[in-house]
């Protein structure tokens, strides 16, 4: 098989599967705490290093959702999707927003492990998996819309953002369709954080517990998660017209 035809493969099993990545990230980390020295450290910047690269991920996320349509590149879960080719707004200075934003969601739990080390190999293989998954989807993306695709990528970087052929969007902002779609990747990211705190405090001392701060987090974000689930799935309230 063409090596060119064999990334396209692997991205493509690969994308199926992402939101397994998170899984593989947890499995590592354990190590990686037990191993680490905390002292000397100086926890409370690590610790809002952390929930900043979180938080900028999300705030990605969300403008790359609330301002995407039904039916475009960036709102498939399972199979590469578009009716038409997104090029305005995040994506007229990024190619792959969304995954842009995952890496610093989940490169701030990472961080949180307080292991210079550990972000390093996490980054590493986040580029090598995300990269095929990337390719499967621009060569999707390639052969759907030809010339007009090779134009528009070709002055749009994949992953570090340029804001010099910035376009702005007209597709209306929408906050239902992030309170829509995101609320599961808000608990995972929590959970993660959450994860993170109680193997160190096992690891390290023990203990078998959670920081109360970090517990208390989780409690409010599980009953945001538990109204906007029911609010989506037994209402209408949050249904928009032309979104997914």
């Amino acid at each position: 098989m063409a090596l060119v035809n064999s990334w396209e493969k692997q991205g493509n099993f690969l994308f199926k599967y992402r939101g397994q990545f998170p899984v593989l990230l947890f499995a590592m980390a354990i190590p990686f705490i037990y191993i680490t020295d905390k002292s000397g450290i100086d926890t409370e910047i690590w610790n809002y290093s952390a929930i900043s690269l979180s938080v900028l991920g999300f705030l990605i996320r969300f403008y790359t959702i609330g301002t995407t349509p039904k039916g475009t590149s960036g709102r498939n879960t399972k199979q590469q999707i578009a009716d038409v080719l997104n090029s305005t707004g995040i994506y007229s200075v990024v190619r792959h927003p969304l995954y842009l934003g995952n890496y610093l969601i989940w490169i701030g739990i990472v961080v949180f492990v307080y292991n210079i080390y550990f972000i390093i190999i996490v980054s590493l293989i986040y580029w090598l998996y995300y990269e095929r998954i990337m390719f499967a989807e621009e060569r999707f993306l390639e052969r759907k819309f030809t010339d007009n695709y090779i134009k528009w990528s070709e002055d749009r970087p994949a992953f570090i953002p340029s804001f010099r052929n910035y376009v702005k969007t007209k597709v209306k902002f929408s906050v239902k369709s992030i309170l829509r779609r995101e609320y599961a990747g808000l608990l995972a990211t929590v959970i993660g954080y959450v994860f993170i705190d109680f193997a160190r405090n096992y690891l390290v001392s023990g203990n078998l517990m959670v920081t109360d701060e970090i517990l208390n987090v989780l409690y409010v974000t599980i009953v945001l998660v538990l109204l906007l689930r029911s609010l989506k799935h037994y209402t209408s309230i949050l249904d928009e017209k032309d979104r997914s």
